[in-house]
């Protein structure tokens, strides 16, 4: 099995070109989505650790928003409490695919988490910073300052690009990314 691994900033259009490849995807932040809405154990470890910010379940992401944009070490304790649960859903995804030809993995946090393997094909979105907050805007993702704080968590894009083996340049014109993925998914899959 192939582990083609999208990576990028905030907004670059990773989820869309993640289903561009047609292979069953590990959507990171959809998993913490379903983790803040299912997981009762999350939501105690949370709530003891931050309580004036998590107080009900299921978590909803303005709580997760506040204590983050009050101090970004809430993001860390966040993330030790809510990664380990998304890595084992991970190695279990990984798992139940173990006989495609390929999956992908959508984790904005790849390298930030240690995820990657030797073998990963790594594909860095890149875009320009004037597309990405317009695109921010449209999906209502309008705080830009709290995902500016987030931002900082990750590492610098420059240095998520050098350790791709490929960049994608998203001009968010859905019809030349096609072209792009197609052509790519082909040269991955007849390396």
């Amino acid at each position: 099995m192939i582990r083609i691994s999208v990576v990028g900033e905030i907004g670059s259009g990773k989820t869309f070109v993640a289903k561009l490849f047609g292979f069953p995807i590990f959507n990171a932040d959809n998993e913490v989505s379903k983790i803040y809405r299912n997981n009762r154990d999350v939501f105690k470890k949370l709530k003891k650790k931050l309580p004036k910010f998590i107080f009900s379940f299921p978590i909803k992401k303005k709580q997760i928003g506040r204590a983050v944009k009050n101090n970004l070490k809430n993001l860390k304790i966040i993330s030790k409490i809510v990664h380990p649960t998304v890595r084992k859903n991970m190695f279990k995804f990984l798992k139940k695919n173990k006989l495609k030809k390929a999956v992908v993995l959508d984790i904005p946090l790849y390298f930030e988490n240690n995820l990657n393997k030797k073998s990963d094909i790594v594909i860095f979105i890149s875009a320009k910073k004037k597309k990405i907050n317009s695109a921010l805007r449209k999906r209502g993702k309008s705080d830009l300052k709290l995902l500016k704080k987030i931002g900082k968590f990750q590492l610098p894009p420059k240095m998520k690009k050098k350790k791709s083996n490929y960049v994608i340049i998203n001009n968010f014109k859905s019809e030349n990314l096609k072209k792009k993925v197609k052509i790519l998914k082909y040269k991955i899959l007849n390396k």
